[in-house]
């Protein structure tokens, strides 16, 4: 009996389109994050790994869009192939089974570095632009979210025992800027309970 073909996609930012990742290829089923690829802490990429099954093969647009560590990539590719699981990826047109030659080991290890290298560049011209943004004034760091007034309202109803992921749905933001303008409501008003 022949696995399920099963898509994995993952997109940094809601805004960016994921449709196109795997646009073309048959797929019984497909797990989407929108997350970024600094770790394996994702909450469809754990439940592929949870879903796949011996025969399955999965399928990636890219090594950079299953994970942007090489150590990180390395480990979920063997998980999946020890499991019997074939894993594609489409962009570099290679595959992986578990039975690979060292060709296909080296492959993946070279590809895996060089997303791991790209993503240290682009963090480290985003620390340079803003140091020089800050030396000329222009730096300010990232806009608020919410306004005080709704800010201090989640607070209220956060001290009044909201659950933080509610708080989260219902203001349009992550459970970890809720807790950090939490933290940051606690520094100002030290005896705040959150």
């Amino acid at each position: 009996m022949a696995g399920q073909r099963i898509g994995y996609i993952r997109v940094s930012t809601l805004d960016q389109n994921d449709k196109r990742q795997l646009d073309g290829e048959l797929l019984d089923r497909t797990f989407s994050d929108t997350a970024s690829g600094r770790d394996i802490a994702r909450p469809q990429l754990a439940e592929l790994m949870r879903f796949t099954r011996d025969g399955d093969t999965v399928v990636v647009h890219s090594m950079d869009r299953l994970a942007r560590n090489l150590d990180d990539l390395r480990s979920l590719v063997q998980t999946l192939t020890n499991k019997g699981v074939r894993v594609e990826f489409v962009k570099e047109r290679l595959a992986f089974t578990g039975e690979d030659s060292p060709m296909a080991i080296l492959m993946l290890s070279v590809m895996g570095a060089f997303a791991e290298f790209e993503r240290a560049l682009i963090k480290e011209r985003q620390r340079e632009g803003i140091a020089l943004a800050r030396q000329r004034g222009a730096y300010r760091g990232r806009k608020k979210t919410l306004s005080p007034e709704r800010a201090a309202e989640m607070v209220r109803q956060a001290a009044e025992g909201a659950a933080k992921s509610t708080l989260a749905r219902e203001y349009g933001i992550s459970r970890e800027t809720v807790y950090q303008y939490l933290r940051q409501a606690k520094n100002q008003q030290p005896g705040l309970q959150t």
